[in-house]
């Protein structure tokens, strides 16, 4: 393996993070790391951090900081010879120092999207609860309508997607995305892509990502391991 790659990226609800994560691993071999895949695993093993993230989860609240970390770092800690892109951590300052205190970044992809474009994706967003997998009625369609490809399960449209709650959601997360936005500016890592298609955005991401990375995009990736 040549030189350590290790990414994070960041967007608002609804920005299509999940879609272009999905393509940076597939396409250069990194690593996915999904804060809220972790989350749901904890929960689902009912270890001490699962039945405390829990009764924040079920409350909507946003998982503290100190519980946050306490979750991710030893996780990052266990993946820290590898190359990996990051999508939900850090959400916070406090956070971004913490994974800077372990690691330092080489890049950070922030995803910027108006907001009717949230609005339109999230109002056709259906969710499988158990993995987190995410459909859209409108470009990413479950096989059969209404249940999840994999288990076949029920999925579930949730009510923070509809847009008077998106709106408060998109309140709370400009206010707690910017000082990490400005953090990353500021040591010279943080590369925004705007844009209402993520199939436009895309090769603008995939261009510096080939630029950044030492290996060319044309040789084959390492075969991306991805965390659903």
């Amino acid at each position: 393996m040549g030189l350590l790659f290790r990414a994070a990226i960041m967007g608002p609800p609804g920005s299509g993070k999940g879609t272009i994560s999905r393509r940076i691993a597939q396409s250069f071999g990194l690593q996915y790391l999904s804060s809220g895949h972790y989350l749901r695993e904890c929960i689902a093993a009912n270890t001490e951090a699962g039945v405390l993230v829990k009764t924040y989860v079920e409350r909507g609240m946003l998982v503290p900081d100190h519980v946050m970390t306490r979750l991710m770092l030893p996780r990052l800690e266990q993946v820290i010879g590898h190359s990996w892109l990051l999508d939900g951590f850090p959400r916070t300052l406090p956070q971004a120092r913490e994974l800077n205190n372990l690691c330092q970044l080489d890049m950070v992809i922030n995803l910027t999207v108006p907001f009717e474009t949230l609005k339109d994706r999230l109002s056709e967003r259906w969710v499988h609860p158990a993995s987190g997998r995410v459909y859209n009625m409108g470009f990413n369609p479950p096989l059969v309508e209404g249940r999840d490809d994999i288990t076949g399960e029920p999925l579930i449209h949730h009510d923070d997607d509809k847009p008077e709650a998106l709106m408060a959601r998109l309140r709370i997360y400009k206010d707690v995305a910017k000082p990490v936005i400005d953090f990353y500016k500021s040591l010279g890592i943080l590369h925004s892509f705007s844009g209402t298609d993520t199939d436009r955005i895309w090769p603008y991401i995939n261009t510096v990502l080939t630029n950044k990375m030492d290996t060319p995009h044309s040789d084959a990736p390492a075969k991306a391991r991805v965390h659903i």
